[in-house]
């Protein structure tokens, strides 16, 4: 089940970083480009929450087959891609259905009881990262090729393809099937069932139904537990996310040129400093089990602790004297961002339930899509007053986050102590 999140972030890192320079090579403008990247970015805000509501409808299995399938369809057609007007098309099936990640973490949170989904969630990310880690080195490698572009893109559909020609079984990939409420019941209560024996027989034809129905009554449901979603008590929990999101890549926004106008240090170095960050993530991951355990199983604590961890440390960063006090902020902050980054994911599934897994994750992508989008206008404005104006906002943003956090810590812990009792 790690397998999609790794070939998922290892083939995209192979191609994002030399889109650029492949768009402007086909004579599109700074402008087009710009165009074509912000289109990527909407379809992805608004495609993920509808492709992960539909994953609760027809069944995990059949919507990851679907996504891997089409994204490697639009890395093949990136591969072709010969002009401009080609090379938009190509971003379409990928911006609609390059979802797996999403996908696969509501599959595995349907899979793994919730006292041990923040330790499974912290190994899947750490699986990811190191995708992430390799990727770019290998996409460097082969655009120094002739036609190194085409053939990178090539690669990575192949591995998307590869990933979707694996014998998934409904035992391996069956989920949980909810049985459906009453009209009037609320669908996001806190889950009472730790069962984890998934009885495959009664799962398959469940999702066949869903499957097999008509596409608008498909698409009628996925509005309805949208719906429910956005009439829900979750806003804090998204807002929480959002404003830790936003201030996390409001640090990284102008870094290396940061580090170069405070330190002069060159943009190299700062190019391995965040691939040093990144490595440390790798093994945040793997320390997320005994980190839960000192913490009792308490995910609103850890949640709490790390964002006020990283408040600190982007606030360090903000009034480092020298680039010694860089590194050491960027060493914790690795640590600090991927456990918050999985709790945030943990609290969101406790209060919400696993009746709507897949939806649940779908929105707080969206929501993490809005601080793609939100972000760069904040750091430019920031940017005018100084190096360190966009941190700082970051470091504003957290305590707000922090501030709503403790607001509703009555809520947050009476759900942990439901989440303790089921255990």
């Amino acid at each position: 089940l790690f397998l999609p999140s790794f070939q998922d972030l290892f083939g995209v890192s192979m191609v994002v970083p030399l889109m650029n320079l492949h768009i402007k090579s086909l004579g599109a403008s700074h402008t087009v480009a710009g165009i074509i990247g912000s289109l990527y970015g909407i379809m992805q805000l608004f495609s993920s929450t509808f492709v992960g509501c539909w994953s609760d409808i027809v069944g995990r299995r059949y919507s990851l087959l679907a996504c891997i399938l089409l994204s490697a369809l639009g890395y093949f057609l990136l591969g072709t891609s010969t002009t401009v007007f080609l090379f938009a098309i190509s971003r379409v099936p990928v911006g609609i259905f390059k979802h797996t990640l999403s996908i696969s973490k509501a599959l595995l949170s349907d899979l793994v009881s919730e006292r041990d989904r923040p330790l499974v969630m912290g190994r899947f990310n750490a699986a990811s990262s190191v995708g992430f880690i390799l990727g770019p080195v290998v996409g460097g490698y082969l655009a120094e090729l002739e036609d190194g572009f085409y053939q990178t893109s090539f690669i990575c559909a192949s591995i998307f393809r590869l990933v979707w020609m694996l014998p998934w079984s409904e035992e391996n990939t069956g989920y949980r099937e909810h049985q459906q409420r009453n009209k009037g019941t609320d669908i996001f209560s806190a889950k009472a069932d730790g069962d984890l024996h998934l009885k495959s027989a009664s799962n398959g034809a469940m999702a066949s139904d869903s499957l097999f129905q008509s596409p608008w009554i498909q698409v009628a449901t996925v509005l309805k537990r949208i719906k429910g979603i956005a009439c829900s008590n979750l806003w804090d929990v998204f807002l929480v996310r959002l404003l830790m999101s936003v201030a996390i890549l409001l640090y990284y926004s102008n870094f290396s040129l940061a580090l170069e106008e405070r330190f002069g240090v060159k943009p190299l170095f700062a190019g391995y400093l965040m691939s040093y960050s990144s490595a440390l993530g790798v093994l945040a991951g793997c320390l997320l089990g005994p980190i839960t355990r000192l913490y009792q199983h308490n995910t609103y604590r850890i949640l709490l602790h790390s964002s006020t961890l990283t408040c600190t440390l982007i606030l360090l960063y903000a009034s480092a004297l020298s680039i010694w006090m860089v590194i050491l902020s960027s060493t914790f902050l690795a640590f600090s961002t991927t456990i918050g980054r999985t709790c945030i994911i943990d609290l969101e599934l406790t209060i919400g339930g696993n009746e709507a897994s897949g939806t649940l994750l779908g929105v707080g992508q969206s929501v993490t899509s809005v601080g793609r989008i939100v972000a760069p206008l904040l750091s430019g404005i920031a940017q005018e007053f100084s190096p360190c104006g966009p941190p700082s906002l970051g470091v504003g943003l957290a305590l707000v986050a922090i501030l709503i956090m403790n607001a509703n810590k009555q809520k947050y812990c009476s759900h942990g102590n439901v989440k303790l009792k089921n255990q």
